[in-house]
């Protein structure tokens, strides 16, 4: 009988051991559903802490418009340009830009910003009346218009270097803001 006693003591004891196995796994399994539902809590709000401004979005969907109009004309300024200077001006913008260009692209793909690959109407119609042209029109009418698009450009480098809070922005405006300033001065000397 005491055999008898002791195996159903034994018996006793490993029913009140499963339940608190299966307790404690089930406080397992309650642990690690909450940490899972913290991280995804968490990640929506790293996303919104690391989320470009309108502003920051802006700049760099217009930049990216001048920057694919500044090279389309100086690449026909290469090309068809009757005065030397223009010809010089065009074809190192054109290399020097299509480097910005593409700094600017990898910074939006960096930040999310979807680029489009073609002009939007505005700039279209900029390249395509500096385009009809020849002789010393298309000169005249390329340094003008480079001229503008330029000043608008420095302007909206300097605003965006001051006014953006995104450390990879202000970088990439600081590094080309100086090569934007050289051709402004070099397009604006070269007016008659």
């Amino acid at each position: 009988m005491n055999t008898n006693t002791e195996s159903i003591h034994a018996v006793k004891q490993d029913n009140a051991r499963v339940p608190k196995l299966i307790a404690s796994s089930a406080a397992a399994k309650l642990g690690m559903a909450l940490v899972v539902v913290s991280l995804l809590l968490t990640i929506p709000c790293a996303r919104a802490q690391t989320k470009l401004s309108t502003g920051d979005n802006d700049f760099i969907l217009a930049a990216a418009q001048r920057g694919m109009t500044e090279v389309k004309l100086s690449e026909l300024a290469s090309d068809r340009g009757m005065r030397d200077g223009v010809k010089e001006v065009g074809h190192l913008m054109a290399k020097d830009h299509t480097a910005i260009n593409v700094d600017l692209k990898a910074l939006a793909t960096q930040k999310g910003v979807i680029l489009s690959s073609r002009l939007d109407a505005k700039h279209q119609e900029m390249v395509g009346k500096v385009a009809a042209l020849t002789d010393s029109d298309f000169d005249d009418a390329y340094t003008a218009v480079m001229l503008k698009v330029l000043k608008t450009e420095a302007r909206n480098f300097k605003a965006e270097s001051e006014g953006t809070r995104d450390a990879d922005i202000k970088s990439f405006v600081d590094k080309s803001t100086p090569i934007v300033v050289e051709y402004l001065m070099r397009i604006t000397a070269m007016q008659r």
